[in-house]
């Protein structure tokens, strides 16, 4: 799990980063930025999923847990694109 950031990531989230965008059908990884609040679950930490559309500034990622899809609201700047 994601407990601490390493010396040259600590302090401000990157503009950029935080004004990503992404489009439908992206592969995404849910990476959780300990810098915004309110805090991110950790049960969603390093799990991938594909984005499904947007809503507002957020994005609606669909995840497989186990055998069952679910679906979680999540801002861009907790995840990171996947090639």
């Amino acid at each position: 799990m994601l407990k601490r950031k390493s010396v040259r990531e600590k302090g401000k989230v990157n503009l950029s980063r935080y004004f990503q965008e992404f489009s439908k059908g992206d592969r995404v990884a849910v990476i959780r930025e300990l810098a915004v609040q309110p805090k991110f679950p950790k049960q969603l930490q390093g799990r991938s999923g594909v984005v499904e559309s947007n809503r507002g500034s957020s994005y609606i990622v669909k995840i497989n847990d186990m055998n069952k899809e679910k679906t979680y609201i999540i801002h861009p700047v907790h995840l990171k694109k996947l090639k």
